[in-house]
C-alpha cells in the first residue's frame, strides 16, 4: 500500500487526529501565553524575580520530553492531563523570557511622558508598555507553538491526543504492514500544521502591528 492509498483509506481517523493535535497545541499555548506574559509583567521591573523566572522556566525546558511526560504519570495518570501539562511547562520560556526582553526594551522616555500625562502604572503598561513590547512577545508565542507541535507528537508517549498516535504506532512495529506510512503521515502531518499555525502567527503580526512607513524626503516640484 502507497502512502497516498494509506491517507485515503484511514481518511477520516487521520483528520480527527489532526484536530486533536491543532486543538491541543492551540490550547496549550494560549495557556503558557497568558502565565508567560503574567510572569513576565509580574517580574520585569525587578533584576532577581525576572532572572529567578526566566532561570526556572529555563531548567524546565532543559528536561528531556520523555523524561518529562514519565515523571507527570505518577501524578496525572496517562492521557490529556500530563501531555497538556508538558506542553504548558515547554512553551513558558519563549513567552517568559520574550515578555521580560520586550518591556525592558521600551523607551524610558516613552513611559515618563505617559505618566507625566496623568497614566497610572497600570494604564501606562496597558496603553503603552505592552503594545510596543507586542510584537517580541508574539515572536515568543510563535516560536512556543512551533516547540509545542513537536511535544505534542511526543505526548502520545502518554497516550496524549493527536499525530503523535501514527507515529508511535508505526515507530512500534516498523518492519511491518504500513508502519512507515504511519510514521510519515504523522511527521507530514505535524509539519503540515507548524507551517499553517506560523502562517497565521505571521498574518496576526500583520494586522495587529503598526507598520512603519518611511519619511518623504524633499518637497515636491
Amino acid at each position: 500500500m502507497t502512502l497516498w492509498e494509506y491517507i485515503e483509506d484511514r481518511w477520516d481517523l487521520i483528520v480527527f487526529e489532526t484536530w486533536q493535535h491543532a486543538s491541543m497545541v492551540a490550547q496549550c499555548v494560549l495557556v503558557a501565553a497568558v502565565l508567560g506574559v503574567l510572569i513576565g509583567v509580574a517580574t520585569y521591573r525587578r533584576p532577581r524575580p525576572s532572572a529567578l523566572a526566566t532561570a526556572a522556566a529555563g531548567v524546565l525546558f532543559t528536561v528531556p520530553s520523555l523524561a518529562m511526560l514519565g515523571l507527570l504519570i505518577p501524578p496525572l495518570g496517562l492521557g490529556v492531563a500530563p501531555a497538556v501539562t508538558a506542553i504548558v511547562l515547554y512553551a513558558l520560556l519563549p513567552i517568559v523570557r520574550n515578555t521580560i526582553v520586550g518591556l525592558r526594551d521600551v523607551d524610558p522616555l516613552l513611559v515618563d511622558a505617559a505618566r507625566g500625562i496623568g497614566m497610572s502604572r497600570r494604564r501606562s503598561l496597558l496603553k503603552v508598555e505592552l503594545p510596543l513590547a507586542w510584537p517580541v512577545i508574539l515572536t515568543g508565542i510563535r516560536v512556543a507553538t512551533q516547540l509545542s507541535m513537536g511535544i505534542g507528537a511526543v505526548a502520545a508517549y502518554v497516550s496524549g491526543p493527536g499525530l503523535g498516535e501514527q507515529i508511535f504506532s508505526g515507530l512500534a512495529r516498523l518492519g511491518g504492514a504500513n508502519a512507515l506510512n504511519a510514521t510519515l503521515t504523522g511527521t507530514i502531518g505535524v509539519a503540515i500544521l507548524a507551517l499553517v499555525f506560523d502562517g497565521v502567527f505571521v498574518l496576526i503580526g500583520r494586522l495587529t502591528t503598526p507598520s512603519r512607513r518611511p519619511a518623504s524626503g524633499g518637497a515636491r516640484a
